[in-house]
């Protein structure tokens, strides 16, 4: 029987593997298929090559999210990430001085054409406050989606209107770190920000008023491993420190208090024995006043009689 009749010439690769198809035509050897070629194990005879891949470019651990092509779509940008971006590559050098300008005048219309309106223009560069922040702080890319998401949330409430786009971008960060227990104070924030602290503040206010978010209060303990992995301790000092923590929210004793301070303190108070850290270090990692270290360390000892 000819091999044309075994194995017809198709473009249809979803051939079940069966008993048939799994014998070599000439040795009836066992037939072996890679990603490019099926081949006879015992003779080595090439059956059919050059495979179809049907597969998609791209993928996920989520099946309802795969795409044949291009990069997944994306809450940080205005435009989801569909839009298209022509670049400075190297691939330009060749071209005269005509085409170069021409591909400058095209460059200038089309970023002009990605904000048809004056709100994506608002989003455009609130989201790009918003990745600037999140990067300066160290914060991860669902922190930052997030944020994006509260801003275009914020913009379809006119929640932008009197307010500063750079503060409310802000605000969107501290807010989603908040809701998620992240322990950033708002001084952080400022710190990176490119508005002033009251603005922050001032939006913040708006956004949980407005949008109902659901914060929680800022608790020591949130701030003692990060207080600790600045300062370097060791792991008895900071389990220590965190009991001291815990022990004092269920005493009551840290309601209305700065809680990076109280996380300072509690530090301090846990490596006295061993002197292993001063008021000083502990006041400057958690970017207090020694002061209120030492009015903390009161509060604890107190606590501890």
């Amino acid at each position: 029987m000819p091999v044309s009749d075994i194995y017809p010439r198709t473009f249809d690769e979803d051939v079940s593997l069966d008993r048939t198809t799994n014998s070599c035509p000439e040795c009836d050897g066992r037939i072996t298929a890679d990603s490019t070629e099926r081949t006879c194990e015992d003779c080595g005879l090439v059956v059919r090559e050059r495979q179809i891949d049907r597969g998609p470019e791209w993928g996920s651990y989520n099946e309802d999210t795969q795409r044949r092509t291009g990069a997944p779509l994306t809450a940080s940008r205005h435009d989801r990430g569909l839009s298209t971006k022509i670049g400075y590559q190297s691939d330009s050098k060749g071209l005269s001085t005509r085409k170069r300008r021409q591909l400058s005048r095209l460059r200038r219309e089309h970023s002009r054409g990605r904000c048809e309106t004056k709100a994506d223009r608002n989003l455009m560069h609130g989201f790009t406050e918003i990745r600037r922040i999140a990067g300066a702080l160290g914060l991860g890319d669902s922190i930052r989606d997030q944020a994006c998401s509260l801003f275009r949330t914020a913009q379809s409430e006119s929640l932008l209107r009197g307010r500063s786009i750079e503060g409310i971008a802000a605000a969107c960060v501290y807010a989603v770190a908040r809701c998620n227990g992240l322990p950033r104070t708002l001084e952080e924030v400022a710190s990176v920000a490119r508005v002033e602290e009251d603005r922050i503040q001032s939006g913040y206010k708006t956004l949980n008023v407005e949008l109902g978010l659901p914060t929680k209060p800022m608790t020591p303990s949130e701030f003692v491993p990060r207080l600790a992995s600045n300062l370097d301790v060791p792991d008895r000092l900071q389990r220590r420190a965190l009991e001291l923590a815990h022990d004092a929210e269920r005493a009551g004793v840290t309601n209305g208090v700065q809680p990076s301070g109280f996380a300072a303190a509690c530090l301090y108070v846990a490596g006295q024995r061993s002197k292993w850290l001063t008021q000083r270090e502990v006041a400057a990692a958690a970017d207090t006043s020694t002061a209120t270290v030492r009015n903390h360390r009161e509060r604890l000892g107190a606590l501890a009689e």
